[in-house]
C-alpha cells in the first residue's frame, strides 16, 4: 500500500505518491480547485487508482510556528477526507516546501510558466519526501 502527499492550497492541490516500498515520492497531478465534492471525487479516484492507505497532508504553519486561518482549513479538508473517503490523514509542517520546491525548479532551470504549472506537485513531493525520510529515521 502507498501513502498519498498533498499539497493543500486555495487554487490547487498538488499531489504526490510513494512507491510500494515507501522509499521515493514522485509526483502525479495538480488538482485545479473546483468545489470541495468534486476535489473529494479526484482525490478518491487518485487514491482508488494508487491503492492509497494513508495521507500526508501538509500543514502551513507559519514560520514564528502560529497557527492561522490557512490552517484551519487543511484541518477542515483533513476531516473531509477522513470522513468521506475514510482514510487516515497525517500532516506534516510543510515550511519552507513551495520555496524549496520553487529553488529546485529554478536549478533545473524550468521556465516561469512551466514552473507555475509544476510547483504545487513538486512541494506535494517535498512534503511526502519528508515524511517518508522521517519515517525510516524514527524506525532505525
Amino acid at each position: 500500500m502507498r501513502l498519498l502527499g498533498l499539497d493543500w492550497g486555495d487554487k490547487a492541490i498538488g499531489v504526490s505518491v510513494s512507491d510500494p516500498l515507501r522509499l521515493t515520492a514522485q509526483g502525479v497531478a495538480v488538482i485545479k480547485r473546483r468545489g470541495i465534492e468534486k476535489d473529494l471525487e479526484e482525490l478518491r479516484e487518485l487514491c482508488n487508482h494508487f491503492q492509497v492507505e494513508r495521507i500526508v497532508l501538509g500543514l502551513p504553519i507559519s514560520m514564528d510556528g502560529s497557527r492561522g486561518k490557512q490552517v484551519e482549513k487543511v484541518e477542515g479538508f483533513a476531516a473531509l477526507i477522513e470522513e468521506r473517503l475514510k482514510i487516515p490523514v497525517t500532516f506534516w509542517d510543510e515550511r519552507l516546501t513551495t520555496a524549496a520546491a520553487e529553488r529546485t525548479l529554478l536549478k533545473a532551470d524550468v521556465a516561469r510558466r512551466k514552473r507555475r504549472q509544476v510547483i504545487d506537485k513538486m512541494a506535494a513531493v517535498l512534503i511526502l519526501q519528508g515524511y517518508l525520510d522521517r519515517q525510516r529515521l524514527d524506525s532505525s
